[in-house]
């Protein structure tokens, strides 16, 4: 039975970051042949490049939470191609009140674009098309990049 896929309300949020992880997906989005990122304005990762992607909201799928996030982040929908894994990220910091770190349990999907042109939102500066060879890049985006290519895809 769906409850609710609404947003979590700030303060409920500030006790989950600071006690468990956040259940989230990650976009590797291929697109016009490359890797899609976004240049971060918030934390965690802020002024990293790193895939869109977001918190799964409670009565929401992982797959229904990849179109919800495609659509905010990229304002397009996607066709879910794989999913190349499940990762646990661990930050250092958070943008929590209280909380010293934040740890996601992200699941990380291969996607492509329905529409041909996507346009960032307002958590990233910009959104770019990377391919190889890559410049230097957060861990996280890098070890993607890295089982990417172990499962044939090439940019």
């Amino acid at each position: 039975m769906k409850e609710s896929n609404q947003p979590i309300p700030p303060n409920e949020y500030e006790t989950i970051v600071k006690h468990v992880p956040v259940i989230s997906v990650d976009l590797l989005v291929h697109h016009n042949g490359g890797l899609v990122l976004g240049k971060r304005m918030n934390a965690p990762a802020e002024g990293e490049w790193f895939v869109p992607g977001g918190s799964v909201l409670k009565g929401e799928t992982r797959q229904q939470a990849v179109h919800r996030v495609a659509e905010e982040e990229l304002d397009s929908d996607v066709l879910i191609d794989s999913v190349l894994g499940v990762y646990d990220h661990f930050y250092n910091t958070a943008e929590v009140d209280g909380a010293n770190s934040k740890q996601y349990l992200a699941t990380a999907y291969v996607v492509t674009p329905i529409e041909n042109e996507i346009t960032s939102d307002s958590q990233h500066e910009k959104l770019e098309i990377f391919n190889s060879p890559f410049p230097d890049f957060h861990n996280y985006i890098e070890r993607y990049i890295r089982d990417l290519q172990k499962n044939g895809f090439q940019y």
